[in-house]
């Protein structure tokens, strides 16, 4: 750290098993190891088209057909999460009273699919029926995106609420110190709590936005390839009437101080709000993986987001305004002025009252047109996460890279650090109550131990041990599923010993019980 500033070091976060890249393989035993624990997450971004659905065109069959090809996929690599744009310029892939149909569903704004359904329900449901949490992904303040066609809607808060959203470069964007932008997101995120089973709330980098002299790629990404350099010049945010209205009424901050806190304001409200409705619905923020100037690990340089976003991801730590953090480290290892991992272990440090920290990585640089990642580099920063123990788990974005299996890299983590399934990491500052226990029966059929589950267990998940041989492998069931089927080894034959726990939607869990035992 900085002379200048005296960082404590991190509380340390409850103590989470680290998976094993290769099936649980211990010398006979009675009971199996600890479950393998993991947040294993990619974006899926709506904004563009740049992940789903692939094209505004597209017929409801179509999107559908997309979505579960997508959600197919993460099951079968072993992710347990997705995170959904839902709100990419101040819009909906869902019905909504308060905000139009997205053009990037249907190719104009304020146009429902056709035929009709809910994406985000869809979304929801397909993603719980195979055993994936689906964590409902919000930009803040971004109001239109370059990439847009159609005139806004009369709906869309540039209409309705003109003063509230400014012109800036290329983009409309919702200005966080008017009172009816801050309003706006809020009551979109708690509306969407409340009518949808969504298992997190997240929230990406754009507060203030970039300044306009960046690279063509936007946001994070622009100051990812361009090696975090800042920028020279800025045109300032067009905010005035906001602030002369603050100071006019006897406010006392400095400009920047005083756009920190309007962002500072949303976050808390939000975190509040969510878990009022729902505390299982865990709160995620994704800023850019720089921090503050002042608090930079030696040899650290590049863009402030503290200075040119006004946020302030460090506060927002120290007083737990979150559930997750995962800074957008799109830098390789090598990378000196913005290491990867001299990165994580500061985040890390800012973390004092034990949130998770799961990084986001660049996933889809590999075989980008500059500066392109080798798959090496993706697998050898999970490596490392995983050496941090309060770093556990980590979100790739985007999934098209993950879709696209660029240079073999899904192959190459399901052979190697996706081998085995985990589970999410638990939160217990939401809530630790350990859950009842499953009602499951296991009998034989051809070829596999079939698992029954009773009506009347209430899971998340079910966390499955089954012994052949010397090993326990390890297996997550969705706990919607009525039957499970453990296959016999080829090698070793059916399973001799199997153990169920139940896990509950913040990650806790039950008991086990032996549902069958060898001879």
């Amino acid at each position: 750290m900085s002379s200048c500033t005296t960082v404590k070091p991190p509380v340390a976060a409850p103590a989470v098993p680290v998976p094993a890249p290769h099936p649980v393989a211990q010398a006979a035993q009675e009971l199996p190891p600890a479950a393998p624990r993991e947040f294993r997450a990619a974006w899926v971004s709506t904004v563009a088209n740049i992940d789903w659905p692939s094209k505004s065109s597209l017929s409801s069959a179509q999107q559908q057909a997309e979505a579960r090809a997508i959600l197919d996929n993460a099951r079968a690599l072993n992710l347990n999460a997705i995170v959904l744009q839902v709100r990419p310029s101040a819009d909906a892939i869902y019905p909504s009273r308060l905000e139009p149909w997205s053009e990037f569903l249907t190719g104009a704004q304020g146009q429902a699919p056709q035929p009709w359904y809910d994406p985000l329900k869809f979304w929801v449901e397909q993603a719980h029926a195979r055993g994936l949490e689906l964590h409902a992904w919000f930009n803040p303040y971004r109001a239109r995106h370059s990439a847009a066609r159609s005139p806004n809607a009369a709906s869309h808060i540039a209409t309705a609420i003109p003063a509230a959203v400014k012109s800036y470069g290329k983009f409309l964007w919702m200005d966080p110190g008017e009172e009816a932008a801050s309003r706006q997101t809020f009551d979109v995120i708690l509306d969407v709590v409340r009518r949808y089973d969504i298992d997190g709330v997240h929230i990406d980098d754009y507060f203030y936005p970039y300044p306009i002299e960046a690279p063509e790629a936007s946001g994070a990404e622009a100051a990812a390839l361009d090696g975090g350099k800042a920028l020279k010049t800025e045109l300032d945010f067009p905010d005035q009437p906001s602030w002369q209205r603050y100071r006019s009424a006897g406010g006392t901050l400095e400009r920047a101080a005083w756009r920190r806190q309007n962002v500072n304001s949303l976050i808390e409200a939000l975190y509040t709000g969510i878990h009022r409705e729902k505390r299982w619905v865990r709160f995620g923020i994704s800023p850019f993986g720089l921090g503050r100037p002042d608090r930079r690990p030696p040899g650290i340089a590049g863009f402030s987001q503290y200075d040119r976003l006004y946020a302030d991801a460090e506060l927002w730590l120290e007083n737990g305004w979150l559930d997750y953090l995962s800074p957008q480290l799109y830098w390789p290892i090598a990378q000196t002025a913005q290491a990867y991992d001299v990165l994580l272990d500061y985040w890390l440090a800012q973390n004092r009252k034990g949130r998770h920290v799961w990084p986001g990585l660049f996933t889809s640089r590999i075989d980008a047109a500059a500066k392109a990642y080798p798959p090496e580099e993706i697998e050898q920063q999970i490596g490392l996460t995983r050496t941090r123990p309060n770093a556990t788990g980590h979100v790739h974005f985007s999934m098209a890279a993950l879709m696209g299996n660029r240079k073999g890299i899904s192959d190459r983590l399901k052979a190697g650090h996706y081998a085995t399934p985990a589970l999410v990491p638990g939160t217990p500052w939401l809530g630790a109550d350990t859950p009842a226990l499953p009602a499951v029966t296991a009998r034989r059929v051809p070829g596999a131990t079939r698992l029954k589950f009773g009506p009347g267990t209430a899971s998340a998940h079910y966390a499955i041990w089954a012994r052949h041989g010397d090993q326990w492998r390890f297996a997550v069931a969705p706990g919607a599923v009525a039957d499970w089927n453990l296959t016999d080894d080829p090698r070793l034959g059916p399973a001799s010993a199997v153990f169920v726990s139940a896990v509950d939607r913040l990650g806790n869990e039950s008991a086990r019980i032996s549902v069958l035992k060898g001879e």
